[in-house]
């Protein structure tokens, strides 16, 4: 991991085209601004974790579905 120091206003260049700056620091807040086009999904952590877990529940099969789907086979083959 690198680590960097950035004071308010200050930014770091990710790539030719993702821009991340300090927008404004409040206690132990920091507010980051980030620049990236509209093909770079940003999210935070917990947001992008939460579709990682509907993504896999989303991608597997449901019993009830394939028993619904084995009985329409059935009645198809008589």
């Amino acid at each position: 991991m690198l680590v960097l120091t950035r004071k308010l206003k200050e930014s770091i260049i990710i790539g030719d085209d993702i821009e991340v700056t300090v927008v404004d620091v409040k206690g132990d807040q920091v507010k980051l601004g980030i620049s990236a086009p509209s093909h770079v999904s940003v999210h935070r952590r917990e947001v992008y974790e939460e579709i990682q877990r509907e993504n896999r529940a989303a991608a597997k099969p449901h019993v009830a579905d394939l028993e619904s789907l084995d009985e329409l086979v059935r009645k198809g083959r008589k």
